[in-house]
């Protein structure tokens, strides 16, 4: 089990806090303080998957629930009709954000936005967001991370023209959130509202082999 940096300021600020209020004050006002550096540990983890990489799968780009399923017609980057899902992210799945295909960076744009509730219908639109799109070649899609009332940090380790396999870890975001994928209308998809999906390992959707 891997710890991203992300968190190391968090554990570290919450264990000093511990740390003071223990040995100035009382032993028992560290506990809580203990207990949130265990929490950010624990919402910092980045476990090890073993990646099955298959060029006709789409993977999921995140652990959480599928809140949605929706046909969005032409999308401007991926260049045809795509259907859109939606993974919501509670504040205690994995964060981290994987890659549902190989391919290169060829889109990535910064939306400063509000900071509602992750699960309202337009988040997408109105919420502090990063996209990316991704081009294989013969597939484009575009990923969303999607900031929630909690999440005040899009964190993106990648940048344009960057390579991804399928799999590699690209970004998370901060304390609950969710994340849209676009994709053509011609993959198949295998995944179901309510559904519980694990990054880098469901496959959300499948593509006719040629």
């Amino acid at each position: 089990m891997v710890i991203v940096s992300e968190g190391y300021k968090f554990i570290g600020a919450a264990l000093i806090l511990a740390l003071i209020l223990g040995i100035f004050a009382h032993p028992y006002a560290a506990v809580p303080f203990v207990v949130l550096a265990c929490y950010f540990a624990y919402f910092f983890r980045s476990p090890a998957r073993e990646i099955v990489q298959d060029v006709n799968h789409i993977l999921s780009p995140a652990d959480g629930t599928v809140t949605e399923i929706t046909p969005v017609g032409m999308d401007d980057f991926v260049g045809e009709p795509c259907n859109k899902i939606v993974i919501f992210m509670s504040v205690f799945n994995v964060h981290v954000n994987r890659s549902p295909i190989h391919g290169e960076i060829k889109l990535q744009r910064y939306y400063c936005g509000r900071f509602r509730p992750a699960y309202k219908d337009e988040v997408g639109f109105e919420n502090e967001h990063h996209l990316i799109g991704i081009d294989r070649g013969d597939l484009r899609i575009t990923v969303k991370q999607i900031a929630g009332i909690l999440a005040r940090r899009i964190v993106s380790w990648v940048t344009l023209d960057d390579q991804l396999r399928q799999g590699d870890i690209y970004g998370m975001i901060r304390f609950g959130s969710c994340l849209e994928i676009v994709m053509p209308e011609r993959a198949e998809i295998l995944v179901t509202k309510g559904e519980k999906v694990q990054g880098g390992k469901t496959v959300l959707g499948r593509l006719e082999s040629e």
